[in-house]
């Protein structure tokens, strides 16, 4: 049986996802934050820790940005194959985040073309990615990525020869080279396997997996852990001001990929990961 979904409920719903993610800092990075606060033996480093905590809490209160730079939006829906959307349906996802903008006076940081470099004024366009699933739901996934830490972000298609040892050090050597830039302590979401493209989009769709979960795949959830560690022994810290908690987590995706080839994408996400999702 089909059920008909009103595109008005779709704009609703990305518009509160949007406001939420961009106020309300996650559960689980909130707990991250506290965790490795209680962890940090560095004086400057637990202030930058209370301090990030406390901004998180002032911005909840007050319903106020957890950061100025309000990013770029990426909407996710899984769509499922039992499921009539009444409407235009990406007409709807724009309007509900140039709504949540324009309600949360947020600022819109999104150029038409990226050589003229001319504001569109509503944060529009969003980086939408839709993919069908079985059953008479949908879920909706919303990203809000600033570009401090998104400039840090790399790829690289490694030989299939090179094994994970190679991985690990592509991986620590970014987070390295990204210093401070990012705004430490980081989420760092990795991709490996697919396409260049699949790579990427995995990496980032890794970091709405909740910080400690690891990944279920035995061989993945080693990489993922000594990862955790090999970065938190880079000593720069919350802020850069040296410490011992650079990363609160490292998520691991996977896919199947080319016999000649191995993919790698890094998507680091500042301490302000900003991700909210419901199903309708």
């Amino acid at each position: 049986m089909t059920r008909t979904v009103d595109n008005r409920l779709i704009f609703e719903t990305v518009k509160r996802l949007c406001l939420k993610a961009n106020i309300e800092l996650r559960e689980d990075v909130l707990s991250a934050l506290k965790a490795a606060r209680r962890k940090e033996t560095g004086a400057r480093a637990k202030e930058i820790l209370g301090i990030i905590i406390e901004n998180a809490s002032i911005a909840k209160e007050k319903k106020l940005p957890i950061c100025q730079d309000t990013g770029m939006t990426a909407v996710y829906l899984d769509i499922g194959q039992s499921v009539i959307v009444k409407g235009d349906l990406r007409k709807a996802i724009e309007k509900g985040v140039a709504q949540a903008y324009k309600e949360g006076y947020f600022r819109k940081s999104v150029v038409a073309d990226p050589l003229i470099r001319k504001n569109t004024n509503t944060n529009l366009p969003a980086i939408i990615h839709m993919e069908s699933v079985p059953g008479r739901r949908i879920r909706l996934r919303v990203m809000i990525k600033g570009f401090g830490c998104e400039n840090t972000s790399k790829t690289r298609m490694f030989r299939p020869t090179e094994g994970i040892s190679k991985i690990e050090d592509f991986v620590v050597e970014s987070v390295r080279e990204a210093g401070s830039r990012p705004c430490p302590p980081v989420y760092i979401g990795i991709g490996i396997g697919g396409t260049l493209d699949k790579a990427v989009s995995m990496s980032k769709e890794a970091i709405f997996r909740p910080i400690g979960k690891n990944s279920g795949k035995p061989h993945v959830k080693k990489m993922e852990k000594a990862l955790l560690e090999k970065i938190n022994r880079l000593n720069i810290g919350p802020a850069g001001v040296k410490g011992g908690i650079t990363a609160l987590g490292v998520s691991i995706l996977t896919y199947p990929t080319h016999i000649a080839g191995l993919p790698v994408a890094v998507n680091i996400s500042c301490h302000a990961t900003r991700t909210a999702e419901k199903t309708i």
